[in-house]
């Protein structure tokens, strides 16, 4: 059984940004949760990677079980890091996912760059806000 009992540090993820061109986005990501940041090659990766993590977590808690057409592959157990500051080549996202409901994620997310938080409902607005900052 997978422990339920995490901080809210837990919550927040700290999305660095290296390179948007055409729409393709690379960087590397980091949550207490991990031993360290993971890095992404595209939007599709990075939303993946960042479902593995809060799965692996169970926080927040899934409303609705995932669909595969395979198994998932086991994951590991990290232990918390301490605490650094990590920044993107072209800009820093604060990722916050309070609830996972709907088959999609409901949080925040800050654009540290600009000190500009806004709330989102959906992984799409989510990745609209992102394109909106990076554009």
């Amino acid at each position: 059984m997978k422990d339920t009992k995490w901080g809210n540090e837990y919550r927040l993820t700290t999305v660095c940004i290296d390179s948007y061109e055409n729409g393709e986005l690379t960087g590397r990501f980091y949550n207490p949760h991990l031993d360290e940041g993971r890095s992404f090659r595209s939007l599709i990766q990075f939303l993946k990677e960042m479902e593995d993590l809060l799965d692996d977590m169970n926080f927040p808690q899934s409303f609705t079980a995932a669909r595969s057409f395979s198994l998932p592959a086991e994951q590991n157990r990290g232990s918390p890091p301490h605490e650094q500051i990590h920044c993107g080549k072209l800009a820093t996202f604060a990722v916050r996912v309070i609830f996972r409901q709907n088959a999609s994620w409901q949080g925040s997310v800050t654009w540290l760059d600009q000190s500009k938080e806004l709330s989102f409902r959906s992984v799409l607005e989510l990745i609209l806000l992102l394109d909106s900052a990076l554009s």
